[in-house]
C-alpha cells in the first residue's frame, strides 16, 4: 500500500492549524504552529513519501506554497466558501476548519482551484504594484489641480506636464498651498521613474511571451492587457465554455429571479479586479477600431446605458481572447474564421426553384 500523507491547514499571516492523517495507520493529529517560532519547514520535511498539503486560498501563503514546493509536497488550494459549505456543524475555529478540510481531502471532495505559475505569479504581481503606483499619481494629479483651480486658474487637464506645474508655480499661492504643492510636485518626479521602472519590467516579459504578441493583435489590446489575460486565464484548455471564462474574471451577470418575478443584478465580481479594469480599458478602444464589436455596442448602448454596453464589450473582447489563446490564432485568421462560420448554413444549400 502506498503511503500517502494528507494535512488540512487553516492557514493565517502569523500562524496555522495543522490536521493531518498518515494513511499507514489511519491516525488523526492536530497541532498549531506559528510563523514567528516555530520550524515550519522542518515540520513538514519530517513527512516521506506522497504529502498532500490542503489549504484555503489566501492572499498571505504565496511564501508557504513556494516552500512546499522547494521541499516536493504536493499543494491542493482550496475554494474556500465551497469549503466552508461543506461544513455540517455551526461552530467555526481554526481546529474546526483544519479537521474540516482533512475530512474533505480524505473524502476526495476538495474543491480544488487553479494555481498560477510563478512566473505568472510575479507578472500579476507586478500589474497590481503598477496599477497602484498609477492611482496614486492621479490622487498627487487631482490635488495640484484643485489647489490650481482653488488658485484662480482653470486647468483643464491633468497637472503632469511642466507646462502645467510651471503656471500653477508662477500663480499667487497661499502659503498652505504653496508649501502643499512644492510638496506633491517633488514626489511626481520618483514617482514618475518608479512607473517608468515598472513598464520596462513588464515590457521586457511582452517581448519574450508569444502568446501575448498573438493576443495584442486584437485592436484595443496593449501589452498590459495582454500580460493580464495570458497570466490569469492561463492554461487555457482548462475552461471548456465561453461562460466558464467569464465567471472565472467575474464579468458574468447575476440574476435573483423566482417564479413570475425577474430580478436582474450587475456583474458578480469575483474574478481578478486587474483584469477586469483592464478589460474595460481595452474595450473603449476595442469599440472604436473593430467593426463588429461597435455595432455590438452601438445596440447595446442603445438599449441599456454606455456603461453597460462598455462592460458587454468588455466580456466579448474576453471570449475573443480566450479563443485566440486556446486555438493559437491571431486576429486575421479569428475574423476568417468567423466570416467562414458565418457563412457555413448558407454554403452548399441546394438552390430553390422560383415561381
Amino acid at each position: 500500500m502506498t503511503r500517502t500523507v494528507y494535512c488540512g491547514v487553516d492557514f493565517h499571516a502569523r500562524m496555522q492549524t495543522v490536521a493531518y492523517c498518515d494513511t499507514t495507520d489511519g491516525e488523526i493529529h492536530l497541532v498549531q504552529l506559528e510563523h514567528r517560532k516555530d520550524d515550519i519547514r522542518g515540520f513538514y520535511s519530517q513527512f516521506t513519501g506522497e504529502v498532500i498539503v490542503g489549504l484555503e486560498a489566501s492572499g498571505y501563503s504565496s511564501w508557504f506554497e513556494a516552500m512546499l514546493d522547494e521541499i516536493g509536497h504536493t499543494v491542493w488550494m482550496g475554494h474556500a466558501a465551497e469549503i466552508r459549505r461543506r461544513a455540517n456543524w455551526r461552530q467555526k475555529n481554526d481546529r474546526r476548519d483544519a479537521e474540516l478540510i482533512l475530512e474533505i481531502m480524505l473524502r476526495g471532495d476538495f474543491p480544488q482551484i487553479q494555481r498560477h505559475s510563478r512566473e505568472s505569479v510575479e507578472i500579476l504581481r507586478m500589474l497590481r504594484y503598477r496599477g497602484r503606483l498609477i492611482k496614486i499619481r492621479t490622487m498627487i494629479s487631482n490635488n495640484l489641480k484643485a489647489i490650481a483651480i482653488s488658485s484662480g486658474l482653470t486647468e483643464k487637464t491633468r497637472m503632469l506636464s511642466r507646462t502645467s506645474q510651471g503656471r500653477l508655480k508662477a500663480a499667487r499661492l497661499t502659503e498652505a498651498h504653496k508649501h502643499q504643492s512644492e510638496d506633491l510636485m517633488m514626489l511626481l518626479g520618483p514617482l514618475n521613474e518608479t512607473i517608468t521602472k515598472a513598464d520596462r519590467w513588464l515590457k521586457q516579459k511582452t517581448l519574450i511571451d508569444e502568446r501575448v504578441k498573438l493576443v495584442m493583435t486584437h485592436p484595443g489590446v496593449g501589452p498590459l492587457t495582454g500580460l493580464a489575460i495570458v497570466h490569469t486565464l492561463e492554461p487555457f484548455n482548462r475552461f471548456t465554455r465561453q461562460r466558464a471564462v467569464v465567471a472565472y474574471v467575474g464579468l458574468d451577470p447575476m440574476e435573483r429571479s423566482s417564479a413570475e418575478k425577474r430580478r436582474y443584478l450587475g456583474i458578480s465580481k469575483a474574478g481578478s479586479r486587474l483584469l477586469r479594469f483592464l478589460l474595460g480599458e481595452a474595450a473603449h478602444v476595442a469599440v472604436r477600431t473593430d467593426p463588429e464589436l461597435k455595432q455590438f455596442y452601438e445596440r447595446v448602448a442603445k438599449r441599456r446605458g454606455k456603461s453597460k454596453a462598455t462592460v458587454a464589450a468588455a466580456r466579448k473582447l474576453l471570449i475573443r481572447c480566450w479563443l485566440m489563446l486556446r486555438n493559437n490564432i491571431d486576429y486575421a485568421q479569428f475574423r476568417s474564421r468567423g466570416v467562414e462560420a458565418r457563412l457555413a448554413p448558407h454554403i452548399g444549400r441546394p438552390s430553390v426553384p422560383v415561381g
